[in-house]
């Protein structure tokens, strides 16, 4: 067997595997590995691949091991043993793929001060955006918009639920348009701040300097674009602030927690002009994408966490903003009591209720009994009863799991209402629930479904 270029075969490795999985899914998880070695073993090679992190090796490992395998044993023309291992790359690491970090100190702090100018979030870019099935064509479309603007989609009109990433991708387009071709007429804002302007214009008599500001500009992001209807001033002006910028091949970008057709007083010419550009929408995030979520907040702050607590923060969160909120407690919660973060200080944190964030739902127990009792077909009594059997244990341990982490009852309060239970029992089936919910999708779709009975 002949001498191979480890770099030369990985290159041509991924460059296979790119044509067969979505851009998404290759950025999100291929672009974070690397071959760290390779020799031949009797008629075969050994291969060894490095993850950055322990959740891209697992994620690899688990569902693209065969794609990997199969496309390395085509390029060598051999069968191929595969071994994955958490290591980072080392090498070039005083250089960046971003143009960011091959400028001198001074080019740096210009492309800060225009970042703030254009009113753009730093934190908020492509590299940091978690990308599954839920977002993934919202992904594809802002990374055509930053490398094409004006051309790709015009205007990219975003929409989802709250916490769903459609600030963060559209502040990850201005990030791009900016870096790359250094442009400083971006200006991103809110549909409420863009009112203001507009009042504040009529008011003062500078409705000129208000139209210079924004029809001059080569590219215009608004987040949450819903805010304008209903008010007819707004909309007249943001309607030829619109033609203005599209007339001249300028981007625009606008997010709303609704689709177009489903904002109620929102002028019919501005509906028309949103619907002719492209409309995505970015549903709520699966367990895979919380997880790597979950990677990327905590690696931006500083610490690793275990592929364990990842699956368990992960099961118990439902948005990106929940989980932020989360590892922001916890690292308080572990500096304030000079500890280590594990498995016990996380699962007391979600326990305490902290994983829903403040957002708790708005119903007293006897709600949540009525709820969990339709949720599962069981009679009131037999949920409240001594029967242990599996069709009527578990749901009472999730019962106790909603009363403890969503109504933040204390331990004793809930096993009174559960059938006058110790709060030993009830503990216990906290930290049952909270470990199924990580890795049981029909336990997290149950307390899902009995959620949304509220």
């Amino acid at each position: 067997m002949s001498t191979i270029n480890k770099e030369t075969l990985w290159n041509d490795c991924l460059k296979s595997i790119k044509v067969n999985v979505s851009t998404a899914i290759f950025s999100t998880w291929f672009s974070q590995t690397h071959l760290v070695n390779i020799k031949p073993n009797a008629d075969r090679y050994l291969a060894e691949v490095g993850c950055n992190s322990s959740f891209v090796k697992s994620t690899i490992e688990g569902r693209y091991f065969g794609l990997v395998q199969d496309t390395l044993s085509k390029i060598v023309d051999a069968p191929v043993d595969l071994i994955f291992v958490v290591k980072q790359i080392r090498s070039e690491k005083s250089t960046a793929n971003s143009p960011l970090f091959q400028h001198p100190k001074s080019d740096k702090k210009e492309f800060q001060q225009k970042i703030a100018k254009s009113r753009i979030r730093p934190g908020f870019t492509f590299k940091n955006f978690a990308v599954s099935s839920s977002n993934q064509m919202a992904y594809a479309a802002a990374e055509a918009v930053s490398n094409s603007p004006g051309k790709a989609y015009n205007p990219l009109f975003i929409w989802g639920g709250v916490g769903v990433g459609k600030t963060h991708l559209m502040s990850s387009v201005g990030y791009n348009i900016l870096k790359r071709e250094g442009r400083e007429s971006i200006y991103c804002c809110t549909g409420e701040e863009f009112t203001n302007d507009i009042v504040e214009g009529i008011r003062n008599k500078t409705t000129k300097a208000f139209r210079d500001k924004y029809r001059r500009l080569d590219a215009l992001l608004i987040d949450d674009i819903q805010f304008i209807a209903g008010k007819d001033a707004v909309q007249e002006e943001f309607f030829h602030t619109f033609n203005s910028l599209v007339a001249t091949g300028n981007q625009i970008i606008l997010t709303s927690d609704r689709p177009p057709s489903e904002i109620s007083k929102l002028e019919e010419r501005l509906r028309s002009r949103f619907e002719a550009g492209l409309i995505v929408d970015i549903g709520p995030p699966d367990f895979e994408l919380r997880c790597a979520i979950v990677q990327i907040k905590s690696q931006e702050r500083g610490i690793a966490l275990d592929s364990d607590l990842v699956h368990i923060i992960a099961g118990n969160h439902d948005t990106a903003r929940q989980i932020e909120g989360f590892i922001v407690r916890l690292i308080s919660e572990a500096s304030l009591k000079n500890t280590q973060i594990n498995h016990e200080l996380v699962e007391s944190l979600i326990g305490k209720g902290s994983s829903s964030n403040g957002n708790t739902i708005k119903a007293n127990p006897k709600d949540v009994i009525e709820a969990v009792s339709r949720y599962f077909s069981l009679g009131k009594r037999s949920l409240l009863g001594a029967s242990r059997a599996r069709p009527v244990a578990l749901p009472r341990q999730i019962l106790m799991y909603i009363l403890r982490t969503e109504l933040s009852l204390p331990l004793q309060e809930v096993g009174r209402v559960v059938g006058g239970r110790d709060h030993t029992t009830v503990m216990h089936a906290v930290d049952k629930i909270t470990h199924l919910a990580s890795k049981d999708v029909n336990i997290r779709q149950d307390i899902r479904g009995i959620k949304n009975m509220f």
